[in-house]
C-alpha cells in the first residue's frame, strides 16, 4: 500500500495562528510549519488557551498534520561565549514548552556553530545545553528533529556523520525523543548529490546507513540558488535552483521517502510558494 504523500509548507503566524493553518489549506498544503514566536528575538511569548484551542481546531477541520516548529534562529546550543549559550539555553527551554502547548510533532532545530573551538567540543557542548534546555520538562508527544545544514561558515551538521554524533551525545540525557530533518538544499550544497538519479539513491543509502531514513520524517524541499557543494544555505524555488524540477519529481517519487512530510520553506515573492506546492503535487502524481 502506497502511503499518501503530505506536502506543506512554512507559513507565518503573524495574523495569528488559527490563520496560519487557513493560509496553509488555502494553498493547498496538508502538512505546515511555523515559528512558535518570532525567530529573530530571545525572548518567545506562550499563546493564550484561546490561540491555542483555534489553531487546533483549525489543523482538525483541514487535516493539516504533522505540525512541525521551526525554532529561533538566534539559538546555539553549543556556542563557546557563555551569554550566548546561556540565552540559547532558555530560549530553547521556551521552544519546548510552545511545541508542547501546541500539540506539535516535531521542533526542528539546527545544531549550532562550532566557532572558537573544536567540533568535538562543540558537539560535547550541545549535548550539556540540550540537557539543561530540557531538564525536567514534558516533552509529551514530540520529537526533536536536527537539521543537516549547508556547512556555511561554522555550522555543525553538514555531514551525516556530525548529527549521528550530536544524537549519540545527546542520548539520555534529555527528555526529548531525537531525530533527524534533511534538507535538500543543504544536502546538495554539503556535497551530496541529491540533484541526479545515481546521486539520489548514494545519498539515501547514506543516510540510512548513517542516521536511519526512518528517524528523519521532514523532508525540507528547497531548490539551491548556488551551485554543487556550495557550502551556501541559499533557498531557491523548486526547478529555479541547481537541484531542478525533475529531482524534487523523483525525491517525492522514491519509495525510500514514503510517508514523510515534504516541507517547502521557498521565496514567497510572487506567490512562489503556492506555484511551488502545486509543482510538488504535479510532480508526486508523476
Amino acid at each position: 500500500m502506497t502511503l499518501p504523500v503530505r506536502i506543506g509548507l512554512h507559513v507565518s503566524i503573524a495574523s495569528s495562528l488559527a490563520s496560519a493553518a487557513d493560509a496553509a489549506h488555502e494553498l493547498g498544503a496538508d502538512t505546515l510549519q511555523i515559528f512558535s514566536s518570532s525567530p529573530r528575538m530571545w525572548r518567545g511569548v506562550m499563546p493564550a488557551n484561546g490561540e491555542v484551542q483555534a489553531f487546533a481546531l483549525a489543523r482538525k477541520l483541514h487535516d493539516l498534520h504533522p505540525l512541525v516548529i521551526h525554532d529561533n534562529y538566534l539559538i546555539n546550543l553549543p556556542a563557546s561565549d557563555d551569554v550566548v549559550r546561556a540565552r540559547s539555553i532558555m530560549a530553547f527551554h521556551g521552544e519546548v514548552q510552545r511545541a508542547v502547548a501546541l500539540s506539535a510533532d516535531y521542533l526542528v532545530a539546527h545544531p549550532g556553530s562550532w566557532r572558537e573551538q573544536t567540533v568535538e567540543s562543540a558537539i560535547a557542548r550541545f549535548a550539556d545545553s540540550l540537557e539543561q534546555a530540557t531538564a525536567n520538562l514534558d516533552t509529551s508527544g514530540v520529537t526533536l528533529l536536527l537539521e543537516c545544514t549547508a556547512g556555511q561558515g561554522h555550522a555543525l551538521g553538514h555531514r551525516l556523520e556530525e548529527l549521528a554524533e550530536l544524537e549519540l551525545a545527546a542520548r539520555g540525557r534529555t527528555p526529548l525523543t531525537i531525530g533527524y530533518c534533511l534538507d535538500t538544499c543543504h544536502l546538495y550544497a554539503a556535497g551530496y548529490d541529491v540533484a541526479t538519479e545515481e546521486g539520489l539513491e548514494r545519498v539515501l543509502e547514506e543516510a540510512d546507513r548513517v542516521i536511519g531514513l526512518d528517524r528523519a520524517p521532514v523532508i525540507h524541499m528547497n531548490d539551491s540558488k548556488t551551485p554543487f557543494g556550495s557550502r551556501r544555505d541559499r533557498h531557491a524555488n523548486i526547478g529555479h535552483g541547481s537541484i531542478g524540477e525533475a529531482a524534487f519529481g523523483r525525491m517525492l517519487r522514491n519509495p525510500k521517502l514514503a510517508g514523510k512530510a515534504f516541507i517547502l520553506e521557498t521565496p514567497d515573492e510572487d506567490d512562489g510558494q503556492a506555484r511551488d506546492v502545486n509543482t510538488l503535487r504535479r510532480l508526486a502524481a508523476g
